[in-house]
Order: structure tokens, then sequence, then C-alpha cells
């Protein structure tokens, strides 16, 4: 396979899944607060279509971690729905919710939470052998994908010896190694000086493009968002298309 014509791990021409990626509907997130709570999610509604970028601008303490930990079966709303590929997650045990998780969500953080033992190539690796696949197969894969994000003279080593830039980029290698469906990222370039943030905001959203992954992407730079298909923000807990 031709790696920078199919990056994403899956056969050419794969028809009859679900449009939408992710939904949520009337989804209602509380948190105790002293003597009440503090309602951060009111009713909110969101969709994303496989092979779309979007961007999530709200400033600090709107919920937009909450948003994607929801979205992300690491939490569970208080009311409402989430459709993870057209399957309705809320009333799912916490073991299928995680089968779920583990197959077809993957994960990019602002710190990169790389292993520090082992090297850019086992830790892209080992996601897929904790799936299944055989050492073979695994490395294969993910040497394709370090080479497609630049890093194939980097893949012995260790994030220490990676200079920031490329340990995110790791980090993005890793996120996508299973072939996830969606893709949810918290603030991935903010950790990084503007140049280095372009750069390796560029590389995922040129992988995102490739991959046909759904991506919800959390940022306050505003220049990058700009570059991703759509914009929302939350306003009063509801998630609103920005134009």
């Amino acid at each position: 396979m031709d790696q920078r014509a199919n990056p994403s791990g899956r056969p050419e021409g794969q028809g009859g899944r679900p449009q939408l990626a992710l939904a949520l509907t009337g989804v209602v997130r509380r948190y105790p607060q002293g003597a009440g709570t503090i309602e951060v999610l009111r009713g909110a509604d969101f969709a994303i279509s496989h092979g779309q970028s979007v961007a999530l601008v709200a400033p600090s303490g709107s919920g937009k971690s909450t948003l994607l930990h929801i979205a992300g079966l690491l939490e569970h709303s208080d009311a409402g729905e989430v459709f993870i590929d057209g399957t309705p997650t809320a009333r799912l045990p916490d073991a299928e919710r995680t089968r779920i998780r583990r197959l077809s969500i993957g994960f990019i953080y602002q710190f990169h939470h790389l292993l520090p033992e082992f090297t850019a190539l086992e830790n892209v690796s080992m996601p897929q052998m904790i799936r299944g696949l055989s050492r073979r197969e695994a490395e294969a894969r993910s040497k394709d994908l370090l080479s497609y994000l630049g890093l194939g003279a980097r893949l012995t080593h260790r994030p220490s010896e990676l200079s920031g830039g490329e340990q995110q980029r790791v980090a993005i290698a890793r996120a996508l190694a299973n072939a996830p469906r969606l893709l949810l990222a918290d603030e991935p370039t903010g950790n990084l000086d503007p140049k280095t943030s372009d750069h390796v905001f560029g590389a995922l959203t040129e992988l995102v493009r490739a991959t046909g992954v759904a991506a919800l992407i959390a940022t306050h730079n505003l220049e990058l968002a700009s570059r991703m298909d759509r914009r929302v923000t939350l306003r009063e807990g509801k998630v609103v298309e920005l134009a």
C-alpha cells in the first residue's frame, strides 16, 4: 500500500457506513458547586461527518473539555445521547463504551503523553499490538504513519531525543494508528511555539484529510481554526456554528 495515497489503514472504497461519525443530541452535563449545581452543557446538539474537520473555539471554562470528554465516551452526560457511527452510547455498559472508544476514537492532548522509555516507533506500535496486530504489522503501519509525518529518520529516538514538535507528531501518529473513525484533540498545539505549532497543525490537518477521519479539534488559535472545514463555539452551554 502507498501510505501517502491511503494512510487510513482501511480498504479503498468502503461503503455503507453511517454518514455521521459523531452526533450529540440534547446533551446536558451538570457538576456540583457548593450547595447547588452548575450546568456546563444545556441541551447541546452537534454532529460531524466522516472526513470533516471542525474547530472548537471557545474561552477557557466554557465547557470545551467537557464536550470532548463526553464525545469521546470518557465521561457520561446527565441527559441526552451520544451517537458514535450511528450507535447510541449513553446507556451502554462501561465495558462496551471502552470497546468503542478503543476501536473508533483517537485522542490527542496538549501534552504528548508519550512513554519515555520507548522509541517513537514503539509508542505508535503499542496501541496496535494491544488491539491484536502482530509486531510486524504494527511496526509496518507505524513506519508508514511516522514517515508520512516527516519522522522517518527518527523512528528509534525516544521522546527525550525529539523536539516538542516531533513529540507531538508522534502523538498524532499514535492517535491515528488504529484507524479511528473519530479524532478528538484538545489544544494539540497549545504547548508549542508559533512556528512549530503551524507546522504540526499543518501535518495534522493533512493527515486528517488523507485518512477521511472526522476531527473535532479544540484550539484558541483563530488562524489555525480558519483552515478547518467548520468552526463552532460554546454559548450558554450550547454548540453554535461560527461563520
